[in-house]
C-alpha cells in the first residue's frame, strides 16, 4: 500500500520553543497527505507535568507526579459525527492557548524532572492513529527587584568550635563570614569577607569557600533522594595556632546556570548555598558555615546606573537548560 501520510509536524510560532507563563502558546498541526484519508478527528492535548522516578539500592521503584497543564482540544472533527474525509496534500491546523501564571520552570534532573510537551493524535475510522509529540521550554524568571529587600543587603554568620583535646590555655577557632549580599545572578561573583582566628593549639590546613547546589527530590511528602554539587570554590592556605587570616572581599564567581525557579512545583527542590568550610590538619571534621543564597535571572537595579552591575562582572549571553555536571561532579560531604 502506498504511504498516505507524508509529514504529521507540530509546529510552534516561536522558533525558539521558549515560553514565559502567562504567555500564549501558538502555532500549527501541519499533515502532509498522499492520498484521500479519512479521519474521525484530530486531537490535541498540552501536558505540563513534573515528575519524581527512583530506583532505591533494594530495588524499589518510588514514583510521584503533579500536573500543570492538562489541556485538551479537537481541532478537527467532532464527538458523535462520522468524520471527514482529508484530500491530498497540505492541511494546517491552527492552536493557541494561554499559559498559567506560576508555571514552575523547565528542570531535567537525574532523578526527576519538569517538562512540557504538546501531543497530537490523528485518528482513522479503521483504528489506525497516528501520534506525535513536540517538547517546549518553559521559563519563570526571577528579578531580584521583586523580592525581598533584605537579598539586597549584606548577609553574616560567625561560629567558635574547639579543635582537638581541651587543655589549659587552648581556645576556639573564631569565624565570622560575611556575604555582600543575599542575591545574585549567573555571571556575577559574590563578594567574601571573612575573619578566621585560630585560638586553639591545632593547626587550620586550609579555609575554602564553595558555591553548592543541592537538589531534593520528594515522593508522597518525603525526601527520597538528594544531590549536592560543588560549582565553584575559593581556596586559602593554612592558620597555625595563634595566628589569623582575613579575606577582603574575595570574588567567587557564579558560572552560568539554568535559571530554574521551581516555585509551585513540590516534588523537586533547589536551593543554592555558599559554605564557609574550616578543614583542621587534625582528626576533628571540617567546621562548615552555610549562608543561603538566591540565583535569579535578572540583577538587582539601583538608582544611579540603572543595575548594580559589578566591575568585571561578565552575564552570559544564554543560559543553559541542562545541567551536564550532575553526571560527573563530585559530591560535596
Amino acid at each position: 500500500m502506498p504511504r498516505k501520510l507524508l509529514k504529521f509536524l507540530i509546529l510552534f510560532d516561536n522558533t525558539s520553543l521558549l515560553y514565559f507563563p502567562g504567555q500564549f502558546l501558538s502555532g500549527r498541526v501541519l499533515i502532509e497527505l498522499q492520498d484521500d484519508t479519512p479521519a474521525l478527528g484530530l486531537h490535541f492535548h498540552v501536558v505540563g507535568e513534573g515528575v519524581v522516578r527512583i530506583r532505591t539500592p533494594r530495588q524499589e521503584r518510588l514514583y510521584d507526579r503533579e500536573n500543570y497543564i492538562d489541556f485538551r482540544m479537537r481541532l478537527l472533527g467532532e464527538p458523535g459525527q462520522n468524520g471527514s474525509v482529508l484530500s491530498p496534500g497540505i492541511h494546517s491546523f491552527p492552536f493557541k492557548l494561554g499559559l498559567p501564571l506560576g508555571l514552575p520552570s523547565t528542570f531535567l534532573g537525574k532523578h526527576g524532572w519538569v517538562q512540557y510537551y504538546c501531543k497530537a493524535a490523528l485518528k482513522e475510522p479503521n483504528g489506525l492513529t497516528h501520534k506525535n509529540q513536540q517538547v517546549f521550554i518553559v521559563m519563570n524568571p526571577i528579578d531580584l527587584n521583586l523580592e525581598p529587600s533584605i537579598l539586597s543587603q549584606p548577609f553574616r554568620c560567625e561560629i567558635e568550635h574547639k579543635l582537638g583535646v581541651s587543655c589549659v590555655g587552648s581556645g576556639p577557632v573564631v569565624c565570622r563570614v560575611t556575604l555582600d549580599r543575599g542575591g545574585y545572578v549567573p555571571g556575577e561573583s559574590i563578594g567574601i569577607s571573612a575573619s578566621v582566628q585560630n585560638r586553639s593549639n591545632v593547626t587550620v590546613k586550609s579555609t575554602r569557600a564553595a558555591l553548592t547546589e543541592t537538589i531534593q527530590y520528594m515522593a508522597r511528602g518525603k525526601v527520597v533522594q538528594s544531590e549536592r554539587r560543588e560549582l565553584a570554590c575559593l581556596t586559602r592556605g593554612k592558620i597555625r595556632p595563634g595566628e589569623s587570616d582575613e579575606w577582603t572581599n574575595e570574588q567567587l564567581y557564579v558560572p552560568p546556570l539554568p535559571p530554574t525557579n521551581l516555585r509551585g512545583c513540590h516534588l523537586i527542590k533547589i536551593q543554592y548555598d555558599v559554605y564557609f568550610i574550616i578543614e583542621p590538619k587534625s582528626l576533628d571534621k571540617e567546621v562548615k558555615l552555610q549562608l543561603p543564597i538566591m540565583l535569579a535571572t535578572y540583577p538587582l537595579r539601583t538608582e544611579e546606573n540603572g543595575a548594580s552591575y559589578k566591575s568585571g562582572t561578565h552575564y552570559p549571553s544564554t543560559l543553559p537548560i541542562f545541567r551536564p555536571w550532575l553526571e560527573d561532579k563530585p559530591v560535596l560531604d
